[in-house]
């Protein structure tokens, strides 16, 4: 319990910072607590299982159109989606009804897509489910039937504000905390140090990875319901840099940790953030930063080589944040008062 107040200390204190600055921040403030979903999401299969996925972003994509599609109300259909199956067309839930599909819904696509592919690791692994990014994407571009095809999402009910995307942040890490403390954890985590101790021991690593992989698809479509619920996007938004600026991270923070989830997807968020304004122009020191395009993933880049090259397991040192126990205590008893 005591690690989980690091992590969840810091999504609340990015919640309420965000109540502190002007409108136009509050929605980078917003993304951040999104992208730690997200991240947080990579870690449960990434970060446990020592498997390199570059398909997580299928299922925030998949996420994403699920929560769009369905949160559109039945009246702007016609004209933005005239293609939809019957079902989509004639049905409109809520805000959180449509997370909470988008929340199912990647949850069976990863357990669909899961099923043949877990029983691969390494490069094969990280080369197939790079293949499932291609296809979803390339589905969701060119099948109108399921959503919007090439152009943006629009009239979808902007809902994800800093309450909601605090929420949905809290709730990845405290089920990812949950799940790494879990006895289905702790046995994944043994596969990733020695697969073939784990095996003796009658662990199997296909079912152990495959719970995981469900898990973190389920965290990657609740990821995706919040984000749609952000601005409008469109298939090249949950694509390629999406995959990369999430996988960076994940990687400078801490693969192997909670903690390190978090911290890395808040400081580069942050970073990136900065680097996007600065690409539009912004005043320092009374002159003008103005950075050409595609600056922040130069950057992003360049701090995950050089993270890699001086400390490989990340600014946590893939290790969780650990309080003195007098402290958390006292914190523990004063929030159960």
């Amino acid at each position: 319990m005591l690690e989980l107040l690091g992590p969840g200390a810091l999504v609340v204190g990015v919640g309420l910072f965000g109540t502190l600055v002007s409108i136009s921040t509050q929605t980078y403030v917003v993304n951040a607590l999104v992208n730690v979903a997200i991240v947080v999401a990579l870690y449960v299969f990434i970060g446990n299982s020592g498997v390199l996925s570059f398909g997580h972003i299928s299922f925030v994509a998949v996420g994403a159109w699920t929560a769009g599609v369905l949160a559109i109300p039945l009246t702007e259909k016609p004209a933005i989606m005239p293609h939809l199956f019957g079902f989509l067309r004639h049905t409109t839930v809520g805000d959180v009804s449509s997370i909470a599909l988008a929340t199912a819904v990647g949850a069976v696509y990863a357990l669909v897509v899961g099923l043949p592919l877990m029983r691969l690791s390494g490069l094969a692994a990280g080369i197939a489910t790079f293949g499932v990014l291609e296809i979803t994407h390339n589905v969701l571009r060119y099948w109108e039937k399921v959503g919007p095809g090439v152009t943006t999402f629009s009239a979808v009910p902007e809902t994800t504000g800093l309450l909601q995307a605090s929420v949905g942040a809290l709730i990845a890490v405290i089920v990812a905390f949950v799940y790494q403390r879990s006895r289905y954890g702790r046995m994944l985590r043994a596969t990733r140090e020695d697969a073939a101790a784990a095996r003796a021991v009658g662990v199997s690593i296909y079912a152990q990875r495959l719970v995981a992989f469900t898990l973190s698809g389920a965290l990657a479509g609740l990821a995706g319901g919040l984000y749609v619920h952000v601005l409008p996007i469109n298939t090249e938004l949950v694509y390629l840099n999406l995959t990369f600026i999430t996988l960076a991270m994940l990687v400078i923070g801490g693969a192997t940790s909670l903690w390190g989830a978090v911290v890395g997807a808040v400081a580069i968020s942050a970073v990136d953030s900065f680097l996007a304004e600065a690409e539009n122009g912004v005043h320092i020191l009374g002159g003008t930063l103005d950075l050409p395009s595609g600056t922040r993933i130069v950057v992003v880049g360049a701090l995950m080589a050089f993270v890699l090259i001086v400390r490989p397991s990340g600014l946590t040192g893939g290790r969780e944040l650990r309080l003195p126990r007098a402290f958390a205590r006292n914190v523990l008893t004063k929030f159960s008062a």
